[in-house]
């Protein structure tokens, strides 16, 4: 029997148009502002449900979605032209499971088949979430758009610094360092904001890991587009490339964030060491300021700080517990892509001295009553500068 995330994958794999995004505290009513319905972007009506919106009018389309375990919902696209300007599907009945306050931050995925069928998925677990995004090759930073039938349209400079760099890897896939290191020249150079790394670190990752995205994106269609255009001659040499594509694309996942992340520490001056070896051959991602330092008596405890990097964190958070045991008993720092966590967990977090580190943009996600216990990374990066100064 199938998974929910490999019946989701599979669905997504054979179907023209697909979406996904996480459900927000708002989304699922873990916050005092729920709006009873999921939010889409506006331009997701268009592509998706071919509803154009139009502000100043309200726009309703019924739509009939068929989800996992085998509920069927006579849902709602409503788009709120008149006061708001934003869209959402509503209307799930009253016996729905999947919106309650325990699946903020669940991967809402939604896909329209060839015979425009709607099918959703809703995954709560760190492994099937991570399953389903690893094999389109995408980050929790790349969600809350299509990842089938529409994605964003690169620009003429961007195409050309991608270009040139496809072209000098001859075809070839260079490792995770290199790529995630090409995606940031390429951004770099386009968009000429260096200054944003100490300025707005937080929107800086998200625009390195974005262009990365595209970047991997653009090589493998360079690479595989022809071969797959022209076809097969067996069943054996489809399945071998499929699994080629799809291995490739699990085996970098989640190093991109450690990457971008090592990159605006060392910019902004701080003082870590990855990999570092603690108790046990346990590695954090991150201590500050040193292995050296954390493995010294003398060194004061209080300017020791550890810092996980995790692309999602639903479940895996409690990894971080023992990776340091001078600093059981003190604060624990993730950064993570995670959009939204429920406030039951976020409580399990707090009594284990866990703190979120997390780009601005995504704080909202999260619920009201807890959004002044996160971390940006700005905030993080002066927190621990304060540390070593």
């Amino acid at each position: 029997m199938l998974s929910n995330s490999e019946n989701a994958i599979s669905c997504a794999m054979n179907s023209p148009c697909v979406f996904c995004k996480f459900l927000s505290a708002n989304d699922t009513g873990d916050t005092g502002g729920h709006q009873v319905g999921i939010y889409i972007p506006n331009n997701i009506l268009l592509g998706m449900f071919r509803v154009l919106p139009v502000r100043g009018k309200n726009i309703k389309e019924p739509v009939r979605i068929h989800w996992q375990d085998g509920y069927e919902t006579d849902s709602r696209v409503t788009y709120y032209g008149v006061a708001k300007n934003e869209s959402r599907i509503t209307c799930f009945g009253r016996n729905f499971p999947f919106l309650s306050p325990d699946y903020t931050g669940a991967l809402f995925i939604l896909v329209k088949n060839h015979k425009s069928q709607f099918f959703g998925f809703i995954l709560n677990t760190d492994d099937e979430i991570n399953n389903f995004l690893n094999s389109f090759g995408i980050t929790p930073a790349s969600v809350g758009q299509l990842i089938k039938g529409s994605r964003g349209k690169l620009d003429k400079s961007a195409i050309t610094e991608i270009n040139a760099f496809i072209e000098r890897m001859n075809g070839e896939f260079p490792n995770s360092k290199t790529m995630s290191l090409e995606a940031r020249k390429i951004q770099d150079a386009i968009y000429d904001h260096k200054e944003m790394v100490t300025s707005n670190p937080d929107q800086k990752l998200l625009d390195w890991t974005d262009m990365e995205y595209k970047l991997f994106h653009s090589l493998e269609s360079a690479k595989y587009g022809k071969e797959i255009k022209s076809g097969f001659t067996s069943i054996d040499d489809f399945v071998e490339l499929a699994n080629e594509v799809l291995n490739r694309r699990k085996s970098r996942a989640g190093k991109s964030l450690e990457h971008h992340l090592s990159e605006i520490l060392k910019i902004n001056g701080l003082l870590f060491q990855e990999q570092a070896v603690t108790e046990n051959k346990k590695k954090p991602d991150f201590i500050f300021p040193s292995q050296e330092a954390y493995h010294n008596p003398d060194f004061p405890l209080e300017k020791l700080t550890v810092l996980a990097a995790k692309t999602t964190c639903k479940d895996r958070w409690r990894q971080v517990l023992n990776e340091a045991d001078r600093l059981r008993d003190d604060y624990k720092y993730i950064c993570t892509l995670q959009q939204g966590i429920s406030s039951t967990q976020m409580d399990e977090m707090e009594a284990e001295k866990v703190v979120l580190v997390v780009p601005k943009p995504y704080i909202s996600s999260y619920p009201a009553e807890k959004r002044q216990g996160i971390l940006t990374i700005h905030d993080f990066i002066h927190r621990v500068k304060a540390l070593q100064s």
